[in-house]
């Protein structure tokens, strides 16, 4: 019986994906004793995990090589057919939007497909991956079921949102509360059973069904997507009313109760908060509803690069310089900061941009080393070229016309870029607390 394995451990978990979130998911099973085999496509990721190193900052090489090396409970490989052996498989692959802002789940159906070649009576399969409320059933069940095994009666199927935050030190997998939801009460109870193997009993938080807890990751990033929309509306209207939006939050986030700092930027990115709300408003339409507040948000949001470039344009000219033909040095290349991760990533967005606008554009980032536009969301060419991250020396950053912050990775010593820098157009406040001739804040 496979609670019984879960009781005594001897269950064997297989991840299909062992990325940010596959990876971190894996490490998390295996600590707590649990054979773990990761599954990807990826030889290099494969091989990496197998020599006992991370290729994910958040999951310390340390920790991988005495899993692997040592325990031996943690391994990966590119041989699919391995998920036969397996008593539990997780999908954890990615869920982008193509150039129409539609969702793109093949990765989800290729991976279910994987599943259902070697599916078992008495399997838990579960989803992860970040989607629409109704994945888990209308299609990973489905594609499972062609098989002739069903659902509920010969295997076991659940939904349980990843909230992986990237570079974030003080939650990860091991104290993040879990949701669970699924297909029936057997399902979300082994599915519960399972996580509190690393998890406290009390942070698994059970569901009644796989569309509720697909809501419910949709409904926090759309949250969150939504509220950033907000105030950077406010932004906007406090740099034409010459009052610091920055001073504002600050003010504002004394309240004790009623109010929740939320930031302005130059626009949403990753694979969470920049994806969620379309595949929401996409789905609504299915139930003839328009998510137009939503919408709305994401109209702000997707915006905010070209207010950047306008703000930019304003500033160069200001000092008597054209924004074509200058020369910008973009800090941060990654969609947050301290991490590599570029997916969605509204620093690539505004160099593109800058580019289009006749800038040369070279940019610094510690984390990302080198990135190609390869995604057809910058509508990019077919060969792409590479761009190499710039050493900040004195003289890049005084050889720039302007230094534009996209990123406030914790490496950049902000007084150093001030004091060398011609201009400074902080997007993110990176440089709080400092006052410099020099510097403009978003």
């Amino acid at each position: 019986m496979l609670a019984d394995k879960i009781k005594d451990k001897s269950v064997r978990v297989g991840i299909i994906g062992i990325g940010y979130v596959g990876l971190p998911l894996a490490h998390s099973f295996a600590e707590a004793g649990v054979c773990t085999i990761g599954f990807d496509l990826s030889r290099n990721k494969v091989d990496s995990i197998n020599k006992g190193a991370s290729y994910i900052p958040d999951v310390p090489a340390e920790a991988v090589k005495e899993l692997v090396l040592n325990k031996k409970t943690l391994s990966a490989s590119t041989d699919f057919s391995g998920l036969r052996s397996m008593d539990v498989v997780f999908i954890c692959v990615p869920t982008p939007f193509d150039k129409h802002k539609a969702p793109d789940l093949e990765c989800v159906r290729s991976a279910a497909e994987s599943t259902a070649r070697t599916l078992q009576k008495g399997q838990l399969i579960v989803l992860q991956s970040t989607t629409y409320p109704g994945t888990t059933e209308e299609v990973v069940r489905p594609i499972l079921e062609k098989t002739g095994l069903k659902a509920g009666q010969d295997f076991y199927l659940a939904f349980s949102p990843e909230r992986i935050d990237p570079g974030n030190k003080k939650f990860n997998a091991h104290n993040t509360p879990k949701v669970v939801g699924g297909i029936d009460r057997e399902s979300t109870k082994l599915t519960a059973e399972l996580f509190r193997l690393f998890i406290d009993a009390d942070k698994v938080h059970e569901v009644s069904c796989p569309k509720t807890a697909e809501m419910c990751k949709i409904l926090e990033n759309t949250f969150r997507a939504v509220n950033i929309a907000l105030v950077n509306e406010m932004l906007m209207l406090s740099e034409r009313m010459g009052i610091d939006i920055w001073e504002v939050i600050e003010a504002a986030g004394t309240k004790p109760f009623g109010f929740m700092p939320f930031y302005p930027g130059p626009g949403v990115g990753g694979h969470c908060i920049a994806v969620d709300p379309f595949y929401l408003s996409w789905k609504a339409r299915e139930y003839d509803f328009f998510t137009r507040f939503i919408e709305l948000a994401a109209d702000t949001n997707m915006n905010m690069p070209y207010y950047v470039i306008d703000r930019l344009r304003r500033l160069l000219s200001a000092s008597g310089q054209n924004i074509s033909g200058a020369k910008i040095l973009v800090l941060g290349a990654a969609f947050k900061k301290d991490i590599d991760d570029c997916r969605n990533s509204v620093a690539l967005y505004l160099i593109k941009l800058l580019e289009d606008a006749g800038a040369e554009v070279i940019y610094n980032d510690p984390y990302v080393p080198k990135f190609k536009f390869e995604h057809e969301l910058y509508n990019t060419d077919k060969n792409p070229r590479e761009y190499v991250s710039q050493e900040l020396t004195p003289g890049v950053l005084s050889g720039a016309d302007c230094v534009l912050v996209a990123v406030a990775h914790s490496a950049y010593d902000f007084d150093f870029i001030l004091k060398n820098a011609k201009l400074v157009f902080d997007l993110v406040n990176g440089a709080k607390g400092r006052r410099a001739e020099n510097l403009h804040k978003l």
